[in-house]
């Protein structure tokens, strides 16, 4: 088939970018042609507080990747529709998880269906957004009615979106990020962080905002037998807030965490991701409230395991006692799994069951589930 994905591409940086040029690979491997429409201007400013939108690393090969969608530009949407609608794709794919772009995704995608052939299905990372605004569900809704068939990679999404729509609507999980090159030794993870390898890390990753729950595990880290066993925390990502980000220092200072904290919080290129994953023991993702993760699958794909927060999607990923421990959101049931992720055979056959759950999230299952959901069949 001829296929377009619309959505975040390079030189755009962050997980929807890696996600669709990922898909992009797949749907290539598959037989299928596949072109990319990416936005020549995502956010504005009020939407993305970080340092800046785009990488400096170099554009994937082999994938053709069209930066030209305008998400505040009506005119845009309509000049993008349009050659879409001619161009007579026989899918579109459209990663939604924001409402603020259910705008111009809908307009985009009503345009482009008047050729009355192409089909559309869109793979939802959030139908309910995490920070509310106004205006989102009448966007919601206006995005919703011009899709075929819905995608979700976790059960509560799928449950959201079967409040808004009767449309097919398929969960099948997130799969693997396999796009980050092999691990490294500890050894050589840690000498290229500037770390010790002795010592015994786990990591906070990806963008720091509230909801991700890094105040928790700060506080965490302040208990008492989390300092006695000498666990030290890498966190890696880029604050999405100033006043989150002097929120968190406050609680380092207050507990004297300094050299027990590792703040790394410029955004880590993907050549970098390998490095932080490889110096660490856990992966620890204390969320407040969630859907899905794709750090999850960063860390099946470099085999790490896991503590994660029963808080969505995550639990259904992570067996507890198997490939990692599930906690409560509060620090202490968070230090709790922490601890008992370092006690002497706490999971038995950790690395066999982390290899036997990784099996789980290939992208081709993920591909013939978004297939069936869209076609069928």
């Amino acid at each position: 088939m001829r296929i377009a994905i619309l959505g975040s591409a390079h030189p755009l940086r962050g997980g929807l970018a890696a996600f669709n040029e990922r898909l992009a690979y797949q749907l290539q491997q598959q037989g299928h042609e596949v072109v990319i429409y990416s936005f020549s201007l995502q956010y504005p400013s009020f939407l993305f507080p970080g340092k800046t939108q785009f990488t400096d690393e170099p554009a994937p090969e082999g994938l053709t990747i069209h930066t030209k969608v305008n998400s505040v530009n009506p005119l845009n949407w309509m000049q993008v529709g349009g050659e879409m609608n001619k161009a007579k794709y026989d899918l579109i794919v459209v990663k939604y998880w924001l409402p603020f772009m259910g705008p111009a995704f809908g307009t985009i995608l009503k345009i482009a269906k008047k050729n009355k052939h192409t089909r559309v299905v869109c793979v939802v990372d959030n139908i309910i957004p995490h920070e509310k605004r106004p205006g989102d569900k009448p966007f919601t809704q206006y995005f919703i009615k011009v899709v075929d068939a819905f995608v979700t990679m976790s059960k509560d999404v799928l449950k959201d979106v079967k409040t808004f729509t009767h449309k097919p609507s398929y969960f099948t999980p997130h799969p693997i990020y396999d796009s980050y090159n092999e691990a490294v030794s500890k050894h050589d993870a840690c000498k290229h962080l500037h770390l010790h390898e002795e010592k015994k890390y786990i990591l906070f990753f990806g963008f720091i905002r509230d909801y991700k729950g890094l105040d928790l595990l700060l506080e965490a880290m302040a208990d008492k037998r989390i300092k006695e066993a000498g666990i030290e925390l890498v966190a890696a990502g880029e604050y999405y807030s100033k006043d989150l980000e002097a929120s968190n220092d406050k609680i380092i200072d207050k507990h004297h965490l300094h050299k027990a904290v590792h703040m790394r919080t410029d955004f880590i290129p993907n050549s970098e991701v390998r490095y932080f994953f490889s110096a660490a023991d856990l992966v620890v993702q204390p969320y407040k409230h969630a859907t899905q993760s794709g750090i999850t699958q960063i860390a099946f794909h470099f085999e790490k395991p896991m503590v994660v927060t029963n808080v969505g999607g995550l639990a259904e990923v992570v067996p507890d006692g198997k490939v990692g421990f599930v906690a409560e959101p509060n620090p202490k049931s968070i230090a709790d799994a922490i601890l008992k992720f370092y006690m002497p055979d706490s999971i038995p056959n950790l690395h066999s069951n982390i290899l036997a759950e990784k099996k789980k999230y290939s992208w081709d299952t993920f591909t013939d589930v978004m297939m069936k959901a869209v076609f069928g069949k």
